[in-house]
């Protein structure tokens, strides 16, 4: 077994831990069983949830046995840490079809081979589900003093606001008996979360104790702040880059990686890179010596996109990033990925017809501030359609050169693409 503590402490991936020394020995004697919940308030899990399932799958690299949790009964209830106001309480049918997507999401990233570390899925409606109210207040509810729950952060800082319904303020008491029963059933010794959840994670390992008379250890890691300020795994936008294919394109999963700032990238290859640690090493003296080739972000963004998407999946997201530089040809690539590509680059649509110039849609898509500046492009061969130089400042694509029979990749230049959608009439 590799030390794991060593391996996430270089890795900047351990925030908070109840008694790492204690930890450290208690891996030492042989394998651990550790689990993380992850609730299904979305019909997807996203880039920060990788945090976390990364963590689970590097325990299990090291020799121990994962345990994931989809909290089909938390999931009905919503964790208030970080939240400024009440969620909105989806309906049980809602929550159970998006607890089936969550576990085949996670269950890519685990082993679940007969061996003593093969990884294990669970959903804590199973136990939570056939409780009494009355059994829960008085085996778990008891354990837990009222003042103390006043005094956590989330709580404080909803009650000086918006205020928290019984509902919310109850999470910490089900997240804490997801902990209890894990360690019951499967002998789980270890949570592991965000540093948002430091508290929910403490008080089941508190509740092992008061229950059980018996040690148990939560780890956290560090949430990810990016060198501008923004928040991880968001757009520019705002909008959150899923790992379903349908809610985020590969391309888009790609193109995260591909554009991730250099003061951003080392964090990144840690955090998320399996590769070998004179590997990442390497890759960022790479990076730092010739910023311009962004070695570190392509090898990223193709480990990371063949990890969520699969090899194939991938083999075409670079073809078609290769292909819209001019590096590549169009006419190769499939019309989803083609159409996932030009969404995320300047785009305009025209409707069925004869097409305007090439002038016209440089200028539409905004690769140019003016016809006239469009037309200056042209005339000093720096605009192509297709990946072909355009010659004429007066040339208008045919119906022939529509790609798919609906699109148009419109470059000036190197480096600025746009795309071009012929409409269904």
């Amino acid at each position: 077994m590799t030390d794991i503590l060593d391996d996430l402490a270089w890795r900047d991936l351990i925030a908070q831990s109840t008694d790492l020394d204690e930890l450290r020995a208690r891996l030492a004697e042989g394998p651990v069983t550790l689990y993380c919940g992850f609730d299904p308030t979305a019909p997807s899990l996203h880039l920060g949830h990788l945090i976390q399932i990364f963590t689970l799958r590097r325990f299990q690299q090291a020799g121990h046995r994962p345990l994931g949790l989809v909290g089909g009964a938390t999931g009905l209830i919503g964790d208030p840490s970080g939240k400024s106001a009440e969620r909105v309480l989806n309906s049980e049918e809602t929550v159970a079809g998006w607890v089936e997507r969550l576990r085949a999401q996670i269950s890519r990233f685990l082993d679940f081979d007969d061996d003593r570390t093969g990884a294990t899925m669970v959903s804590n409606l199973e136990w939570t589900g056939r409780m009494s109210a009355i059994e829960f207040l008085r085996d778990i509810g008891k354990h837990f003093p009222v003042n103390r729950m006043l005094a956590r952060e989330t709580v404080k800082a909803r009650l000086d606001t918006t205020g928290i319904s019984y509902t919310e303020f109850s999470y910490v008491l089900l997240q804490s008996l997801d902990f209890l029963e894990l360690y019951r059933r499967h002998g789980c010794v270890l949570q592991t979360g965000g540093s948002d959840q430091w508290g929910n994670l403490t008080a089941g390992v508190d509740l092992i104790r008061r229950v059980e008379g018996a040690g148990a250890h939560a780890l956290t890691t560090p949430l990810l702040t990016k060198a501008d300020g923004s928040k991880f795994g968001k757009t520019a936008g705002g909008e959150t880059y899923w790992l379903d294919p349908e809610l985020t394109s590969p391309y888009a999963f790609y193109q995260f990686w591909i554009n991730a700032d250099d003061r951003d990238i080392e964090m990144y290859l840690k955090v998320f890179s399996f590769r070998p640690r004179e590997e990442i090493e390497d890759l960022v003296k790479q990076g730092a010596d010739r910023p311009a080739a962004r070695a570190p972000q392509r090898a990223l963004a193709e480990e990371m996109t063949t990890l969520v998407h699969g090899a194939d999946e991938t083999a075409r997201v670079i073809a078609a990033s290769r292909a819209l530089f001019g590096q590549g040809a169009l006419e190769e690539l499939d019309e989803r990925t083609l159409r996932s590509a030009l969404a995320e680059v300047p785009r305009t649509e025209v409707p069925p017809g004869q097409l305007p110039t090439v002038a016209d849609l440089l200028a539409a898509t905004g690769l140019c501030k003016s016809k006239s500046e469009a037309r200056r492009a042209i005339a000093q061969g720096g605009a192509y359609l297709n990946n072909a130089k355009v010659e004429s400042e007066d040339f208008a694509p045919a119906q022939a050169d529509l790609l798919h029979g609906r699109f148009l990749v419109l470059r000036r230049g190197k480096r600025s693409v746009g795309g071009v959608e012929v409409t269904a009439p």
